[in-house]
């Protein structure tokens, strides 16, 4: 009866919610689940998923909405463990109209904040601009990497980008530069609520041969070392100051290591994977079990890089 009141719970408060919920022209989805759009395919459902028409239906509704209804953001869901109770609130999620990449001039693309790395750094070869390769790596949207700083292989997001437009958490529309972001590994001041809608990477003049032959070093990096074809939510932890994360949960003997349907990734110890059956609660228990189990052998704290939202259930 627990779970039964549960949801009569969630429903009486979605109930409650939909009155107040703004006009809008894109798609909002009431208890829309959430699984199937991240990788790990677990958690819950968002209270409501509102995927905009356009930057203008996304400053509308947010300007409108009720200040204390929490927003978040949904990008390709890589980074990301959903949690079995689901995501109160509002989950924004930026689909084709914000997935346009152009290019600006010699070295400078605009990208919306729903672009694939992937789709950037293949304009960018297209283009002839060097520098962006990178982003081929990272699994995720050009909204991620700017407010995780998003790296791999030697650059990070701080190093490309001139500004990005963001619509707040009031409606309000802003233009940052990369000053205002206050980068440090994998992070960013972005404010709590905030949505990244386009962002402008600067790189350099290059040849389309040499840049396509920079993203398949790099992609044949990635698929030597990582589990890329598992359900996975990319680096679990981020690489304290002068050692390697890996390297450290491998130490202290976790590789393989398994709880319910999550294990640690016998290819690359810092990938958690879903073998088919894990929860969200059994992935991020097994995530607090490595960082305890490195604590014990090395002193040294992991810090999760993946990003934990949502309620248990």
């Amino acid at each position: 009866m627990a779970g039964l009141d549960a949801v009569l719970e969630r429903e009486a408060v979605t109930t409650a919610l939909a009155p107040s919920l703004p006009a809008v022209r894109g798609r909002l989805t009431r208890q829309a689940p959430l699984a199937p759009l991240v990788w790990f395919k677990a958690g819950g459902a968002a209270e409501w998923l509102f995927e905009p028409a356009d930057v203008d239906d996304l400053s509308a509704f947010l300007a409108a909405l009720d200040p204390a209804v929490p927003v978040m953001a949904l990008g390709l869901g890589s980074n990301l463990i959903v949690r079995d109770g689901g995501v109160p609130g509002v989950v924004v999620r930026l689909g084709k109209p914000f997935a346009s990449v152009e290019r600006l001039d010699e070295t400078t693309l605009r990208c919306g904040g729903g672009a694939s790395g992937i789709l950037v750094s293949s304009t960018a070869r297209d283009a002839g601009i060097g520098g962006v390769e990178f982003l081929r790596s990272i699994p995720g949207t050009v909204g991620g990497f700017v407010r995780m700083n998003g790296g791999a292989y030697g650059r990070e997001v701080k190093d490309v980008l001139v500004e990005a437009e963001v619509v707040l958490r009031s409606g309000e529309r802003v233009t940052l530069v990369n000053a205002d972001l206050g980068y440090t590994y994998r992070h960013s001041n972005l404010p709590d609520g905030a949505v990244v809608v386009s962002a402008t990477f600067r790189g350099e003049p290059a040849a389309p041969q040499a840049i396509q032959a920079e993203m398949d070093r790099i992609a044949a990096a990635r698929e030597a070392s990582q589990p890329l074809r598992t359900k996975t939510g990319g680096s679990t932890f981020k690489n304290p100051p002068g050692e390697k994360a890996w390297a450290l949960v491998d130490a202290a003997g976790c590789r393989g290591l398994t709880l319910g349907g999550a294990q640690v990734s016998e290819k690359h110890t810092n990938f958690l994977i879903n073998t088919g059956t894990a929860t969200s609660a059994e992935i991020e228990a097994l995530g607090e079990d490595v960082r305890a189990r490195v604590r014990a052998a090395s002193g040294i704290e992991l810090e999760w890089e993946i990003q934990r939202v949502g309620v248990s259930s």
